[in-house]
């Protein structure tokens, strides 16, 4: 009887240098799914970032509470060309308006915050309300520098400007103290706009000396994700607690003193001039010294930047900035876990091709392509499950169900239960080596390398098991 010629399926599964290259192929192309499935968290984050802008527009959101400004105005007056009928110029003398600005000698802000997560259907948000109250003082005004006339000088309309970012997050209309006067701040319609959302109260001040009083400022906010504050005095000391066990500082300046402990945090900042970038007092138009924060499709720990005008050079780096970050971000989390998929998946594959040889015992090409897919429907299954029961539970739940079917699956292949055995504990050592790395964070790289190190380590010792001779000489 003549011997049949061998298929190509055949060929594959009896040729071990051909298995080796297609299988190297098949992993290049198990490269699509996982694109795909890469795909499919950044929709889901994106859905997610979109629903949080949706909890905190109506809730309240990144706060910066800036250090009062008091604002008085004066009268300039202006030299104007103007022509006549007959195309001639004449001079008038316009009256306009500016204004001085002072700011504080001492500004004390202490803050008592209470995040929380809001939910909307299986997404959910960081806000937070705070209690903040402000006490300082402000010093005289140095008309000499400024060489302004007195009688210039509109006193009765003097102002004093507080910036808060979104003024939804208001709970009630701040109480402001200044001297022995009581006021209630109100929303700034007038011209003044130093910051991004101001209130206002009016003055009653009567010359320079009248500027020199203490102050203080009580406010209930709500925000989100994020609390700010914008330091203007020549010493501001600002001190916050709450609890959270997962705080960020950040802007342009670490605590003095921090404390973060399970469930609970405070911090302490002690701000000099030095670091600010306006003059104690300056006169001029009512520029605004910072703009307005602008959208970002970075991660929920990177928060904006606030936009600068042309007339300031303020940017986060002159905020204290304390971030609440969620307890786990699934989404970043699975992105993480996805990128070493491609690693998981070869590995598998040449643990696979081991077992063939040193059992003895064939695995065919549609059975390796099987198997990747289940491991391609891992990072599914993690990213669905994380959605509800958190990426703990979720990680632990899809890589138990993976093992168990990629290993029962090889049981029935090779119809030995003990190399099913072996092969779910390797399976079970790469999903509990790429969870420790997570965990790990700092020192993920030196360790994943060392692992990786030893693992190439292991396959070189495997390899002198078997003779490669033989296969060349079929």
């Amino acid at each position: 009887m003549e011997n049949r010629p061998q298929t190509f399926l055949e060929s594959v599964t009896n040729s071990v240098f051909l298995k080796l290259a297609i299988m190297l192929i098949l992993t290049l192309l198990l490269l699509i799914p996982m694109n795909l499935v890469n795909d499919l968290i950044r929709e889901r984050n994106a859905r997610n970032k979109e629903v949080s802008k949706e909890i905190t527009s109506k809730w309240g959101g990144n706060q910066v509470i800036s250090s009062p400004v008091i604002a008085i105005p004066y009268k300039v007056f202006v030299n104007k060309q103007l022509p006549n009928d007959k195309n001639e110029y004449y001079t008038v003398v316009e009256e306009d308006k500016e204004w001085i600005f002072l700011l504080p000698d001492h500004v004390q802000i202490k803050s008592h915050v209470n995040p929380d997560m809001r939910k909307r259907g299986i997404y959910e948000s960081v806000v937070y309300t705070s209690d903040i109250k402000l006490t300082g003082d402000f010093p005289e005004i140095d008309l000499s520098k400024l060489k302004i006339k007195h009688d210039n000088i509109d006193w009765g309309n003097a102002k004093m400007v507080f910036g808060i970012t979104d003024l939804k997050g208001l709970s009630e209309s701040p109480e402001v103290q200044y001297g022995t006067d009581s006021f209630v701040m109100n929303t700034n319609l007038s011209e003044l706009n130093l910051f991004e959302s101001n209130l206002i109260t009016d003055l009653a001040l009567t010359d320079a000396s009248s500027t020199k009083k203490s102050f203080s400022i009580d406010l209930k906010i709500r925000g989100s994700q994020s609390l700010n504050f914008f330091p203007l005095a020549n010493q501001t000391t600002i001190q916050v607690d709450g609890k959270w066990n997962h705080p960020s500082f950040n802007g342009g300046y670490l605590p003095d003193e921090r404390l973060v402990e399970k469930d609970t945090f405070s911090g302490t900042w002690n701000i000099p001039v030095f670091s600010r970038k306006f003059s104690q007092q300056w006169n001029g138009s009512a520029s605004r010294l910072y703009d307005t924060f602008v959208d970002s499709d970075q991660n929920l720990t990177d928060f904006p930047e606030p936009k600068t005008t042309t007339s300031s050079s303020v940017s986060s780096s002159d905020f204290v900035s304390i971030d609440f970050l969620p307890d786990v971000d699934n989404y970043q989390k699975t992105t993480r876990v996805a990128k070493y998929g491609i690693l998981i998946i070869l590995l598998t594959f040449v643990s696979l091709l081991f077992t063939e040889l040193l059992k003895k015992q064939r695995i065919h090409l549609i059975q390796y392509v099987l198997i990747g897919a289940a491991m391609v429907l891992f990072y599914s299954l993690l990213l669905s499950i994380s959605e509800h029961l958190g990426f703990n539970w979720a990680y632990a739940i899809a890589a138990v169900a993976t093992v168990i079917l990629i290993a029962s699956f090889i049981g029935s292949i090779t119809k030995n239960s003990k190399t099913a055995l072996v092969f779910a504990g390797i399976l079970s050592g790469f999903y509990g080596f790429i969870y420790m790395l997570l965990q790990l964070r700092d020192f993920s790289l030196i360790v994943g390398t060392i692992g990786v190190f030893i693992i190439l380590a292991v396959l070189m010792r495997l390899s002198t098991k078997v003779n490669w001779y033989q296969f060349e000489q079929k």
